[in-house]
């Protein structure tokens, strides 16, 4: 982000949007992002159908985790050194093989590890893909426009989560197979490179290239840590979302308590994007927030309750109505935390810093879902959704004490209130 943080934001909440290259980003990452979610629910099914096992889902988050574990330090030192518009689209190439790989799986009725194995390298794919796409976006766009370009980029993918999981449960409920869904993901991916390849953008500014190191590698953590505010969001963050990962158990409650199908279960995980997208709509149209922590500490206690009522419901509606208040919820700190971690870091830290906010996202989910699959398949899902809403809110309770700045926190593109 070029200009300086005084140069006023566009008056019209559409501005930002006449920026081609910004549109060209948002159009491509919302193919990827809907054919992704097209895939996640054909995961889900297809790995239930034949395992009838929650351990089974859970071990879907463990295995998409662990690439984030042993590669984000790296990816992030990439997206630091290296030209990001070309990892987005060589790590979005990968992606699309590892999708061909899951349709032959699906298709042949191969042995499940094999799943497992397309996700591990899909899950390596993202781990490279996330800190240059976090990365990326300031280069698009002017430091006081960045506000609003995060969030119709988080209103895009919303989008994109709403049509891809009611996509993808149709299409399994008329085709009785998963392959076709994990063709059409590597298809979708195949039109996010080509329009991120069309992006015109200058080359990151950098201070040199500095060789990869651990001393390199650590600076996204020194960074983190040094900042309060970016390292209190962060682990409310990851702990919220640990406890409260229902969502890997969605087939099981479609199933075994909702009593739905496949088409049931997309319009149940597209509950939560539409909550979200709803909520980035009303956001795009309002002034920056005047403050943000609180809204924030409220917003992840809200998406404790209804994670709670999620669990104990057992009326479709409700439970569909839950879900919704979660994403409302959850895009309030989505917006919050990206744009404070993008606009309080320098740019050539900002990769290595968005390869730490990756790994608190993406831990934070694969292993959130994995403790749901093992809690309930300890205890049942009821237990595992309940005691998880319950966890979040004391979360919620101990970073407003322990990190008093974040209830202060004020507008949220950093200028002073009026």
């Amino acid at each position: 982000m070029s200009t300086s943080p005084a140069t006023p934001p566009s008056a019209s909440p559409y501005a930002v949007l006449r920026n081609r290259d910004l549109l060209l980003y948002m159009v491509g990452r919302f193919a990827a992002s809907f054919g992704q979610q097209m895939l996640n629910v054909a995961v889900g099914w297809e790995l239930y159908e034949r395992t009838h096992s929650a351990f089974a889902l859970g071990m879907v988050g463990l295995t998409q985790m662990m690439p984030m574990l042993l590669f984000t330090l790296p990816a992030g030192h990439l997206a630091d050194t290296l030209d990001r518009k070309r990892i987005l689209v060589a790590m979005t190439a990968v992606q699309g093989v590892a999708s061909l790989g899951l349709a032959c799986v699906s298709a042949l009725q191969a042995p499940v590890f094999l799943t497992y194995v397309a996700l591990f390298i899909a899950g390596t794919a993202r781990t490279f893909l996330w800190p240059a796409s976090s990365s990326f976006l300031p280069q698009l766009v002017t430091r006081s426009d960045f506000p609003r370009a995060v969030t119709w980029n988080t209103g895009a993918f919303q989008l994109s989560a709403v049509a891809g999981p009611a996509t993808g449960g149709l299409l399994l409920s008329l085709l009785h197979s998963a392959a076709p869904v994990f063709l059409l993901n590597a298809a979708a991916g195949l039109v996010c490179l080509t329009l991120v390849g069309m992006v015109r953008v200058m080359s990151q500014e950098r201070v040199g290239r500095e060789p990869m190191s651990l001393r390199s590698l650590a600076t996204g953590f020194r960074f983190v840590f040094d900042s309060r505010i970016i390292s209190g969001t962060l682990t409310l963050d990851l702990f919220a979302v640990l406890l409260g990962g229902a969502t890997a158990l969605l087939p099981v409650y479609c199933k075994d308590i909702l009593g739905s199908g496949p088409s049931g279960l997309g319009l149940l995980q597209a509950a939560l994007p539409v909550g979200s997208l709803a909520c980035a709509l009303v956001m795009a149209h309002r002034p920056p927030m005047e403050r943000a922590g609180r809204s924030l500490l409220w917003a992840v206690g809200l998406f404790g309750v209804a994670t709670i009522g999620f669990g104990l419901s057992s009326w479709y509606p409700l439970s569909w109505a839950m879900l919704f208040v979660c994403g409302a919820a959850d895009n309030v700190s989505v917006v919050v935390r990206h744009t404070l971690v993008q606009m309080l870091t320098p740019d050539e830290k900002r990769g290595r810093v968005s390869a730490v906010n990756s790994l608190f996202i993406g831990t934070s989910n694969e292993l959130g879902g994995f403790e749901s699959g093992m809690v309930a398949h300890l205890w049942g899902p009821v237990i595992s959704a309940v005691s998880g809403g319950i966890g979040t809110l004391v979360v919620v309770a101990c970073v407003a004490i322990a990190w008093p700045e974040i209830r202060r926190y004020g507008r949220l593109d950093g200028s002073p209130r009026g």
